[in-house]
């Protein structure tokens, strides 16, 4: 399993309503390194939900559940998508500052990469984020 962070800004597409519509598919996206993050990402692996602009932190968890296929709404382009599933929200939202504070995490690509709107996360980075959150398995 693969670990991910994927962003939305939550005026436009919040963690509400990801988890009303419980399976969404991941649309938008228009960046050519987030499409080959969309593209490396396999049924099962998880994601980071992240609350861009507003908010500036995780709020959820989603599992990814159809790998990367054409993207319906790219007018032009090879662009894809793939569906997530809502897992369930953070615990305690992680927010951008406590992220930038936290010691180790100088390399994740959310820091080093602040636009990337799909970006990967290591499985250590993973657990040190799902720790700062209260997040387990079933959370």
């Amino acid at each position: 399993m693969a670990f991910w962070l994927i962003k939305s800004e939550p005026d436009a597409f919040s963690w509400d309503e990801q988890v009303a519509n419980d399976v969404e598919p991941w649309t938008g996206v228009r960046n050519h390194q987030a499409k080959k993050n969309l593209a490396a990402m396999q049924v099962g692996d998880r994601a980071f939900f992240y609350h861009s602009n507003v908010q500036r932190a995780i709020v959820g968890v989603v599992e990814v559940v159809r790998a990367a296929y054409p993207d319906p709404t790219a007018e032009s382009g090879a662009w894809v998508c793939v569906d997530v599933r809502a897992v369930g929200p953070m615990p305690e939202p992680v927010t951008l500052a406590q992220i930038k504070a936290e010691p180790g995490l100088e390399e994740l690509a959310l820091v080093r990469q602040s636009r990337l709107s799909v970006c990967p996360v290591s499985a250590e980075h993973w657990q040190v984020l799902c720790q700062m959150g209260g997040w387990t398995e079933g959370s």
